[in-house]
């Protein structure tokens, strides 16, 4: 779990960083970037991790989580330090969509080996915990960009990002784990068995009680279960509410210091508001996930999700300092906070052996919501409205995807718990 921790933590930095630079590549006077345009650049990463989650994602199951994820990091970390040497904006935009390829694989394997390697009744808090990255990396950026913006090249900020290439990866390619299921799927009874006594694991009693292999998995089989009759309607849905998840997350880290510059703040107050909507990330999914470990992952999503709701409407009013920040914190729950509570959600929902599918599809046809969100920020922003209207927006948001996780059928949740309740620890073959 530190190995995923470590790198969510470059995939969140990665893309809260360019929120962060937003203010100061608006007033570079060479590039001359409109709100439209920088809105449009934001999105082009987004782009890349839609296409990344939705090949890769599917890949995991094909290929093996380890590889994946080792490929992944290295992609990534150096499309970010090229993107450090960008002479214009165009050569900047492209090396923002090349780097989101890589990150868009990260984040489903992460999640998918996070669940399988924690105990049942851990899964949601352990994956909070690990997604939190996101909100860790966040700060990072907010206070990178505090600390040399705008004395120094927002450019520089980048090359940050290409740390994993000489941090993470050495120690990923070392110790970081295959996927059991992947294994079993294989026929890798060795190595699975192997893995499963270092760790304490549990694997599908079918699997393990008939001592033969299942069919390999495929990306075509793991589609085919998504959109069976009994996933069907969870597929869809958790797709839509992932789109509403991350159009928050992406429309409010791009956007947010320059709406509350808009709003009155300086710059520094206004990167200060990016730090704590990310803290208040960390904290409010640590404490959600812990929570619906205990009274189900249903009911503490909708709750998030209708916090965002409330958050941003009275962000759209004029509050007092110390309340705005309250509020953003707040926000900071309800947007990356309840991503990180649908992911878990969706990997604890489908059976082991399609989990990277189904977390690779919810989350790439969420890119669609995140993309969005940073290019209506910039629409907004280029046509002279309010900044209260991103507010408005964010909010409208908020409410379709509460709606849309109130809608999962609750029978599909009972039965991936009762297929879990029916594991049994992996057995050795009789000699």
């Amino acid at each position: 779990m530190l190995v995923c921790f470590a790198t969510i933590v470059f995939d969140g930095y990665d893309l809260v960083v360019y929120g962060t630079t937003v203010p100061a590549i608006l007033a570079d006077q060479q590039w001359d970037v409109s709100p439209a345009q920088a809105g449009a650049i934001g999105s082009y990463a987004l782009i890349g991790m839609l296409i990344g989650a939705l090949a890769i994602g599917a890949l995991t199951d094909i290929v093996g989580h380890r590889r994946v994820m080792l490929l992944c990091i290295t992609w990534f970390s150096i499309a970010m330090a090229l993107t450090w040497l960008a002479p214009n904006p165009q050569a900047f935009g492209l090396l923002r969509f090349v780097a989101g390829l890589g990150l868009g694989g990260v984040v489903p394997t992460a999640i998918a080996l996070t669940v399988e390697y924690s105990r049942p009744e851990r899964r949601q808090f352990n994956n909070a915990v690990m997604y939190s990255g996101y909100s860790v990396g966040g700060i990072g950026a907010a206070v990178l960009g505090l600390a040399l913006l705008p004395q120094h090249d927002f450019r520089l900020l980048y090359l940050f990002g290409a740390l994993p290439l000489v941090v993470i990866l050495p120690i990923a390619w070392k110790w970081l784990p295959e996927s059991t299921a992947y294994l079993v799927s294989r026929g890798r009874l060795r190595e699975a068995r192997a893995l499963a006594d270092r760790y304490g694991l549990q694997v599908p009693a079918l699997q393990a009680a008939a001592g033969h292999l299942a069919p390999p998995s495929s990306r075509s089989n793991g589609l085919r279960v998504l959109f069976s009759r009994q996933y069907l309607a969870s597929t869809l849905l958790f797709a839509a509410a992932s789109f509403c998840g991350l159009l928050l997350v992406y429309g409010l880290n791009t956007w947010l210091p320059r709406i509350m510059q808009q709003a009155g703040f300086g710059l520094g107050s206004s990167l200060s508001f990016l730090l704590v909507l990310n803290v208040g990330a960390v904290i409010g999914a640590i404490g959600a996930s812990f929570v619906a470990d205990r009274v189900g992952i249903r009911p503490v999503t909708i709750a998030a999700f209708g916090c965002a709701a409330a958050a941003v409407v009275l962000l759209a009013a004029h509050q007092p300092t110390a309340a705005v920040f309250l509020l953003v914190a707040l926000a900071g729950l309800g947007s990356v906070g309840t991503q990180i509570l649908v992911n878990g959600y969706v990997a604890t929902t489908y059976p082991d052996d399609v989990r990277a599918t189904a977390l690779g599809w919810a989350l790439g046809i969420g890119r669609l919501g995140a993309i969005t969100g940073p290019i209506a920020g910039g629409l907004i922003a280029g046509n002279g409205l309010g900044y209260q209207w991103n507010f408005y927006l964010f909010a409208v948001v908020a409410m379709a995807g509460l709606l849309l996780i109130a809608a999962v059928p609750a029978q599909r949740r009972r039965a991936a718990r009762t297929s879990r309740s029916r594991s049994i620890p992996f057995a050795r073959p009789a000699q």
